[in-house]
């Protein structure tokens, strides 16, 4: 063996068996790699995705895991803390052989893309949120063979809701809409992709309160495919400007005419001390430092705008703009 060659899972198991059995000794194991510079390619476990794509999905799910922290944060009110472990390429059948035989698996379809993406979620973790949502103090526990109706719901609205998250860690690579579509407590009934397909997995280690557990994401390679190209480097590094369509400059212009503004029309400003303002009463006058012959200021957002005078309009008090003031937005800034 090679310095810095990694055994597959397969590989260990199959060593550890032969020496377990008294098949070959460790000595004889040594000769035989000694004497062996072949490699052995597994078509098994098919490197489909490069170390810089690699790369690039981990740091989306680092955006992901703080996004979820957030989340999970708000709606639990308990410590919450949740990060990437890992990120590895592994066939389909090894990942389902790597999670509990039980365990809680959400399944949601992402469009425009194809295919499916698993959020499973460790029991200890899944049973601390749901103690919570209940009003708990947050124990975890692994009663998921027996799951009622109504604890399968609120889970299920619960995750829900929080792989919507999973759009906004993914918008600057792609614009993905995620639904949810099954929820599932036994991996073995899942059958998205052929055992051998290559997936992403990528491991979150996560605490909800007390209760540690791991929630992983699973995304098959069929799934990101069409858009294997935006997740290398060079896409990330390339500044790229986006120009925007007709139509949405349309959108944006009738979003922006029908924001509101604060409009003030300023009648005058006075000074007084402490004295006399704490010895204000009902009926007392300000006097104002302004004439009523002189025009008004009409501020909008706070910002001197135009001059305008007072008067009425279907007997109700207006203001009528008679002139624009000139200068500079930024002179107005404090």
């Amino acid at each position: 063996m090679t310095a810095g060659e990694v055994l597959s899972q397969s590989e260990i198991d199959a060593l550890l068996a032969a020496l377990s059995a008294g098949e070959m000794s460790a000595e004889e194991l040594k000769k035989e790699e000694e004497g062996r510079r072949v490699k052995t390619y597994d078509f098994r476990r098919a490197l489909r995705f490069s170390k810089d794509q690699i790369r690039s999905l981990t740091r989306i799910h680092e955006n992901f895991a703080r996004l979820l922290t957030t989340f999970f944060s708000a709606q639990l009110r308990t410590y919450v803390q949740i990060s990437v472990a890992s990120a590895d390429q592994i066939p389909y059948e090894e990942f389902v052989r790597s999670i509990p035989k039980m365990t809680i698996i959400n399944v949601f379809e992402v469009p425009p893309l194809g295919g499916h993406v698993l959020l499973e979620v460790n029991p200890n973790i899944a049973y601390a949120m749901l103690d919570r949502v209940m009003g708990g103090r947050g124990v975890g526990m692994d009663k998921v063979e027996h799951l009622t109706e109504i604890e399968t719901r609120i889970m299920s609205n619960l995750f829900d809701k929080a792989f919507v998250h999973w759009r906004d860690a993914w918008e600057s690579v792609a614009e993905v809409d995620p639904l949810f579509v099954d929820f599932e407590v036994n991996p073995q009934f899942l059958r998205m992709i052929a055992p051998n397909d290559t997936v992403v997995v990528i491991s979150l280690n996560t605490q909800i309160g007390e209760a540690r557990g791991m929630m992983n994401v699973c995304i098959p390679h069929v799934v990101l495919e069409p858009i294997m190209p935006r997740l290398s480097v060079h896409y990330w590094m390339q500044a790229q400007k986006k120009e925007r369509s007709p139509e949405e400059a349309k959108r944006i212009e009738q979003r922006i005419r029908a924001a509101k503004l604060p409009i003030i029309a300023e009648l005058g400003t006075a000074v007084i001390t402490v004295n006399e303002f704490l010895q204000l009463e009902a009926g007392d006058v300000i006097q104002l430092e302004q004439s009523i012959h002189e025009p008004l200021v009409v501020k909008i957002g706070h910002i001197p705008k135009f001059i305008g005078q007072p008067g009425k309009r279907n007997k109700k008090l207006a203001v009528q703009i008679l002139a624009m003031i000139e200068g500079d937005e930024d002179d107005h800034d404090e």
